[in-house]
């Protein structure tokens, strides 16, 4: 008992930590806060005009990029989402630079709650990202490489989410940060482009942007059910009240599946 105790008292930081990481209310203050430094930076801009934004970024020197990819890196430990700040960087910094900062910014992040993962152990990971995604276990060690980068081109697993998700998993470091890098490119590059034309929606670089997240979302779904009759996709997921004693006791009512 007094070594439960013991073990308990330890675990409860990092419990806690995990409790007002994914709690509404933080995310909500979190997003209040987010909302609040853009309109402050619009209002500091005089507008959302591309010199407004050109002047901001050149006023901040050295300063923007490297807190550009810092807040990023943090914000994506707790589990906000990069599209949004990926945007952000294409409209500060441009297509080019927006894509590499965020690239950057993205890996580190995920580097951080992949090592996070680790230390919180399978109890806490699955409170922050849902016990339905320990289905991926086996697929994730089985793959490795290949299944990070698959799941990075075509996000079936929300992107935070995965990077505590494979910190539990046998993976090897080195093959999950290397398939993170590659594999979020394109969207980094789709996103930081809509960001770079904000100004624009007409331009060829926009509608390239437009262009390729739709092949990434509606291709996604096509490879998966492709590999899925191979047996090389990754498994399906349930519902999150489809899972433990809620699935069972569907399964009951339903009867086994003829599937």
């Amino acid at each position: 008992m007094a070594e439960d105790g013991r073990a308990g008292a330890g675990r409860r930081p990092a419990g806690r930590l995990v409790d007002l990481v994914s709690s509404p209310r933080f995310r909500f203050a979190l997003l209040v806060v987010l909302l609040a430094g853009a309109a402050a930076a619009v209002l500091l801009m005089g507008g959302p005009s591309r010199e407004g934004v050109q002047r901001f970024v050149e006023s901040a020197g050295v300063a923007a990029p490297l807190v550009y990819v810092l807040a990023y890196a943090g914000l994506t430990v707790l589990l906000v989402p990069g599209a949004v700040l990926t945007i952000a960087g294409g409209v500060l910094f441009g297509t080019a630079a927006g894509t590499a900062l965020a690239v950057v910014g993205a890996s580190l992040g995920a580097a951080a709650a992949f090592a996070a993962g680790r230390r919180l152990g399978r109890d806490q990971v699955e409170r922050m990202a849902g016990k339905r995604l320990g289905r991926l276990d086996r697929w994730l060690e089985r793959r490795g490489f290949l299944a990070i980068l698959y799941l990075r081109l075509f996000p079936v697993v929300p992107f935070n989410a995965l990077n505590y998700l494979a910190g539990v998993t046998g993976l090897r470091t080195r093959d999950y940060l290397l398939a993170t890098v590659v594999g979020i490119v394109p969207g980094a590059f789709a996103y930081a482009a809509l960001g770079g034309s904000f100004d624009d929606p007409t331009a060829p670089e926009f509608i390239t942007a437009v262009g390729l997240l739709v092949v990434l979302v509606i291709g996604g779904p096509f490879i998966n059910r492709s590999l899925r009759r191979r047996g090389a996709g990754p498994p399906e997921l349930p519902d999150e009240d489809q899972t433990g004693e809620d699935r069972t006791e569907a399964t009951e009512e339903r009867g086994p599946s003829t599937r």
